[in-house]
């Protein structure tokens, strides 16, 4: 079950940086859920070529985190946020090594969508069903400025979802892993 908005807002998360994302999900031609994440551009200062739902920092013009969400998605990919429907919150999620904390809502949108890319932010669209997410999890071993650690990944083709994402997406299967079938996550 999705978290109400209001209540993920006011859950306090570890993070100097205030940021939110859309977890944007359609029901696809095939019949399945899928989500609407990005590559993010190489040559970016922060999260470059990373996987990630879309979304980024909150302005101070900004109607709360959920119009942060919106804002930032339709800056990246295009997508206004009067063509979503609201369904719920994720648990917010920090970032450990860039100290943000993360506030993931969950919307609906209509399938078929063509997606205007930020050039300045974004490398690619990436929509992967909620089935395959789940059946690509795997703990890895990653480096990160020539340090190993293990952690848990998604696979999409042949990227790799993991850190504050990964957690997210984790969380996001638990909660609608009903829709799914077998309800596992």
């Amino acid at each position: 079950m999705l978290l109400d908005p209001a209540e993920a807002t006011a859950r306090p998360v570890h993070g100097r940086t205030l940021a939110a994302v859309l977890v944007a999900l359609y029901t696809g031609a095939d019949g399945e859920l899928r989500a609407v994440l990005t590559r993010r551009r190489g040559d970016l200062r922060r999260h470059a070529g990373e996987i990630s739902f879309p979304g980024g920092r909150s302005d101070p013009a900004d109607p709360g985190l959920l119009g942060t969400a919106l804002r930032e998605t339709e800056e990246e990919i295009g997508l206004p946020g009067a063509d979503v429907e609201v369904l719920g919150a994720l648990s917010p999620t920090p970032t450990i090594a860039t100290s943000y904390a993360v506030y993931p809502f969950v919307g609906l949108i209509e399938p078929g969508r063509e997606w205007k890319l930020s050039p300045r932010e974004v490398e690619a669209v990436l929509e992967p069903s909620l089935r395959d997410l789940r059946a690509s999890h795997a703990r890895r071993r990653l480096w990160r400025r020539g340090v190993p650690f293990e952690t848990d990944v998604y696979l999409i083709g042949e990227n790799v979802v993991w850190g504050a994402t990964a957690r997210m997406v984790g969380d996001l299967l638990e909660r609608v892993a009903p829709l799914l079938g077998d309800g596992s996550a």
